[in-house]
C-alpha cells in the first residue's frame, strides 16, 4: 500500500513539474510572438527570452498570490490589461537585453492578451 502511495506522489510530481515547464514554454512563446509584432519592444537573443519569461511567470504567479487578479488582459478587465502592461514593462529592470517603452508596453499587453487566448498555456497546477 505504501509503495502505491509513494508512486502517486512520485508522479504527481512529474506532472506538476511537467506543467510547470509546459507554462513556462507556452509563455516564452506568447512573448516572442509579442515581441515580434511589437514596435519598440525588443528581446536580444533566446537566452534572453528564457529569462523574461521566467521573471513574467514569477511576477504573475506574485501579483495573483497577493492581489488574486490575474494580469492578463481577459483575466481581470482593465484591470489585467493595465498589470499585463506593467508586468512586461517593469520585467526590463530584472532582465538583461529586454526593453520596452511604456506605448509598447501597452501595445503589447493587447498582443499579449490575444495570442495567450489563443495559444493555451495557463493550466492548472
Amino acid at each position: 500500500m505504501a509503495n502505491n502511495q509513494d508512486n502517486v506522489q512520485s508522479q504527481n510530481q512529474t506532472s506538476t513539474f511537467g506543467q510547470i515547464v509546459g507554462r513556462l514554454v507556452a509563455a516564452a512563446v506568447v512573448l516572442a510572438i509579442t515581441a515580434f509584432f511589437t514596435p519598440g519592444f525588443t528581446i536580444n537573443n533566446i537566452w534572453t527570452l528564457a529569462i523574461a519569461a521566467i521573471v513574467l511567470t514569477i511576477i504573475d504567479y506574485l501579483i495573483v498570490k497577493f492581489t488574486g487578479l490575474e494580469a492578463t488582459p481577459f483575466g481581470k478587465g482593465f484591470v489585467g490589461f493595465v498589470l499585463a502592461a506593467v508586468t512586461l514593462y517593469v520585467t526590463q529592470f530584472f532582465v538583461a537585453g529586454y526593453s520596452i517603452s511604456w506605448m509598447a508596453a501597452i501595445i503589447g499587453a493587447v498582443i499579449y492578451g490575444i495570442v495567450d487566448y489563443i495559444i493555451p498555456g495557463n493550466q492548472q497546477m
